[in-house]
């Protein structure tokens, strides 16, 4: 699988100081406090490359191993899901996001994403 092949310190680079960032007010304001201590997997359909998050002391981190909950999808359907332009329960509904595992946990994220103020833009993510 290709995700075996992509080293952990060049999935922290790529993931954690911009979703810190993405979501530094929320995490300030106790939003994630929820979360602390579990993990949760992103994967894209196909075997492509997946990423394990968990949040520890106030920060989120990529972690090495599986999620309590998985969430897999499409490319598009996370692009979606990011960029707001649908729904949550509408992708989750249509089957192009599934959570597996702690489905708890991962309806718990759903929800919290929902109901953040946040929006993505390549600027954004990837200047301090």
């Amino acid at each position: 699988m290709l995700d075996s092949q992509v080293p952990m310190p060049i999935k922290q680079l790529a993931a954690e100081s911009p979703l810190n960032r993405l979501f530094a007010q929320a995490m300030a304001d106790g939003e994630f406090d929820d979360f602390e201590g579990r993990r949760i997997r992103l994967e894209l359909n196909g075997g492509h490359p997946g990423i394990t998050l968990g949040f520890w002391a106030g920060r989120l981190r990529v972690v090495d191993g599986p999620g309590e909950a998985t969430i897999r999808g499409s490319l598009a359907a996370f692009r979606t899901l990011a960029e707001r332009r649908q729904d949550p329960d509408q992708l989750f509904f249509q089957r192009r996001l599934v959570i597996e595992g702690d489905t708890e946990l991962g309806l718990a994220l759903k929800n919290l994403l929902d109901g953040l103020e946040w929006s993505v833009s390549l600027r954004a993510i990837l200047l301090p």
